[in-house]
């Protein structure tokens, strides 16, 4: 197996220095470092669609290091997918997925730590999958660890066909937006499980007043009533939040019918 290194410790600087305009004379390196950060960092602040951000940082790494390529691996379940990159082909983003304890960005994933390669990274069998990407062989990889309050998230890989010794500038810079979008992803997560519980609890007081109906109509039990909906959910195909609609829409249709009658 190939060695590789890994840069356990990254300084950050300060990103309160004015950025200049994209056209001023006195443009330099480090200025247009700042002003893609500070792209990055509005996107975020303004709550942008997450794969807008996604997409934003493949550009803007790709500017920087001047690589052949650039993916972010997304961690859903035991698995790190690939959710934005800087040359996509249709067949390959999304459904391209690495397992954890596969490769090093699922090691950098897991450990939390960046992965350097400076050279002869397609000789590591671990690398397959990103050729897809590339078409060629890779030569250099950095793999940037996604985390937010120590808990994994995903992974930023910045990839050279040719050999590259990665600066300390690049990492650093690379490792910034890790806890840039890291702190996005997270944000991004919770309010997706805030959804979710919103949509259980909203499921939970229709499934409660159905039972109701039931009970009243057939005269059983809360129990009895709870798997009445369970068998009609199953015979029909249907879910109980779906099931317990049907029975309260037909509950006020015949309040209505009633009403108009009276």
């Amino acid at each position: 197996m190939k060695a590789y290194s890994t840069v356990s410790s990254v300084s950050h600087e300060s990103l309160s220095v004015p950025v200049p305009a994209a056209h001023s004379a006195d443009w330099t390196g480090e200025d247009f470092d700042l002003e893609l950060l500070h792209r990055i960092a509005t996107r975020i602040a303004s709550a942008a669609p997450l794969q807008d951000v996604l997409n934003d940082v493949v550009e803007f790494v790709a500017a920087v290091g001047q690589c052949d390529s650039c993916v972010v691996y997304m961690l859903e379940g035991e698995n790190l997918v690939l959710r934005a990159s800087t040359n996509p082909r249709p067949e390959v983003v999304n459904p391209l997925k690495v397992k954890l304890g596969q490769g090093i960005a699922a090691w950098a994933a897991q450990h939390g730590e960046p992965v350097a390669v400076s050279r002869g990274a397609y000789e590591d069998t671990r690398f397959k999958l990103f050729n897809e990407l590339l078409g060629d062989r890779l030569e250099a990889l950095l793999s940037i660890p996604l985390a937010s309050g120590g808990r994994p998230l995903g992974v930023i890989n910045v990839q050279h066909r040719a050999p590259h010794a990665f600066s300390k500038r690049e990492i650093s810079l690379v490792a910034t937006l890790g806890f840039l979008v890291g702190a996005e992803l997270e944000r991004a997560r919770l309010a997706a499980e805030n959804v979710c519980l919103s949509e259980r609890l909203e499921a939970r007081k229709i499934i409660e007043r159905a039972k109701g109906i039931l009970q009243r109509d057939l005269r059983v039990s809360e129990e009895d009533a709870y798997l009445t909906l369970q068998r009609e959910s199953r015979q029909g195909r249907k879910s109980m939040k779906d099931v317990s609609e049907a029975i309260i829409l037909g509950e006020d249709l015949k309040r209505r019918k009633a009403d108009a009658g009276a």
